[in-house]
């Protein structure tokens, strides 16, 4: 599996866990795999749960970056993605900023709203740069 796809399913994941607040992302995590089929591999796992792991840095982080916005307004999947690529961004260093960014806009532009892209984009470079990496 390619680090595109690794980083599809790894969003997949987050956005259940944001929407099945009842199930353990252990269960999530199993589940998918066994009854979905779908495919993971070492990063999808690490992402995962580093996320679920990392919540409230990561929570904290993308909220001082969410200017006008309360995190209530902003969609399942605008947060999955933030999620993932905050925690990319703030523990994977070796995965260049651009990048991750660049790939949450593509799986916005996939998944979310029309110009939701543009959101996760602005919020994203707010994220690298308070992370001192932009």
């Amino acid at each position: 599996m390619n680090r595109k796809t690794a980083r599809e399913n790894a969003f997949l994941l987050l956005f259940e866990n944001l929407i099945k607040t009842d199930e353990a992302p252990e269960e999530i995590f199993q589940k998918a795999i066994s009854i979905r089929g779908l495919e993971v591999d070492d990063y999808v796992k690490k992402v995962f749960f580093g996320c679920v792991e990392n919540a409230v840095v990561i929570d904290k982080t993308v909220g001082e970056c969410l200017i006008g916005w309360k995190r209530e307004r902003v969609s399942y999947v605008s947060r999955a993605l933030l999620t993932l690529s905050t925690y990319e961004l703030s523990f994977m260093e070796d995965i260049p900023v651009k990048v991750s960014i660049n790939e949450a806009i593509e799986l916005s532009k996939k998944y979310d709203e029309e110009k939701s892209y543009l959101f996760v984009n602005g919020v994203l470079n707010k994220v690298a740069e308070l992370l001192g990496r932009k």
